[in-house]
């Protein structure tokens, strides 16, 4: 049939032109939008952008610069900008101060591109921290004061309490082998933005905040924590409910001794799981602050599909 032996010359004739190597200009073209990258790399590149700078349509820019640099131009930028993040903290800058100068910004999962997955590695962990950094601050909020420490990773503790003193105490406790330190003039600026936004969620002021986690836990642990942080303001979910979801049914037990491990107070959101009654249940932080959360969570949201 004609029809077909031209669709599959022209197929064939896409595909040689797509296996020739690209060409001396092509490849020197691909070679300055590397150094544009790696100069804007603490900035928001989209292709679209990207293809403006080379001259080229956003589809002929992926597969050419892939060819010429062996990785796409987002994952050129994420190693860039992971490079440039670790010489900051080489040079000196505090964690914080460098996860945002960066460019990784207060919402950004920074964990993911320094270790692959949920936080510290476990044998730090299991450690008591030993080799690692943390920096904290205390502060008054309406829910009493407030404790939030990180690493170079993220968040690692969130708590609240009646004594900062007490939660200052119990930080140390968590992590008896790490280097912990109040946060300094440097890094205070990021950890403040947290706090601040934090703060302003749970006074009902403001959208929850996205913060980059260090977490540690099981791998049971981590599938409830995991679950949780996809249950949206406003909804609730029963331990029962979250143990068949996780596939682990006959856990709910598990599952409630896993949310009272959590030490990351609302950003992990445990406070939104309930007995199969509809009671609170246990809250490391008080039942009182539990209600409260729910509350008003549920008068904004009230129709916050899950």
């Amino acid at each position: 049939m004609p029809h077909v032996t031209a669709q599959r010359e022209r197929r064939s004739s896409r595909a040689a032109a797509m296996s020739r190597s690209p060409s001396p200009e092509l490849v020197a073209r691909m070679h300055r939008l590397a150094q544009f990258i790696e100069a804007h790399a603490d900035e928001s590149l989209p292709l679209a952008r990207l293809a403006r700078e080379a001259h080229l349509s956003a589809h002929h820019l992926q597969r050419t610069f892939t060819a010429v640099l062996g990785v796409s131009p987002r994952q050129f930028q994420a190693a860039r900008r992971l490079e440039q993040f670790k010489a900051r903290l080489r040079d000196g800058d505090a964690v914080l101060a460098a996860t945002f100068e960066a460019g990784y910004g207060s919402t950004s999962r920074v964990y993911e591109q320094v270790t692959g997955g949920l936080g510290m590695t476990p044998s730090a962990y299991r450690a008591g921290g030993a080799g690692e950094s943390i920096v904290y601050a205390v502060r008054e909020t309406a829910f009493g004061h407030l404790l939030m420490a990180a690493t170079v990773r993220g968040v690692c503790q969130v708590e609240f309490g009646d004594d900062g003193d007490v939660l200052v105490s119990r930080l140390h406790d968590h992590f008896p082998r790490a280097a912990i330190e109040p946060a300094e003039e440097s890094s205070r600026e990021p950890l403040d933005a947290w706090m601040d936004a934090l703060a302003a969620y749970v006074e009902h002021q403001a959208p929850c905040p996205s913060l980059p986690l260090d977490v540690q836990g099981t791998a049971f642990q981590i599938k409830v924590w995991r679950f949780l942080m996809s249950v949206k303001p406003g909804r609730v979910v029963s331990y029962g409910e979250l143990a068949e979801a996780i596939g682990h049914p006959q856990a709910v037990r598990a599952v409630g001794t896993a949310c009272g491990a959590n030490r990351i107070a609302v950003l992990i959101p445990c406070h939104r799981a309930l007995r199969a009654d509809g009671s609170l249940g246990g809250y490391r932080w008080g039942l009182e602050r539990k209600r409260v959360l729910l509350e008003r969570e549920q008068h904004v949201h009230p129709k916050c599909p899950t």
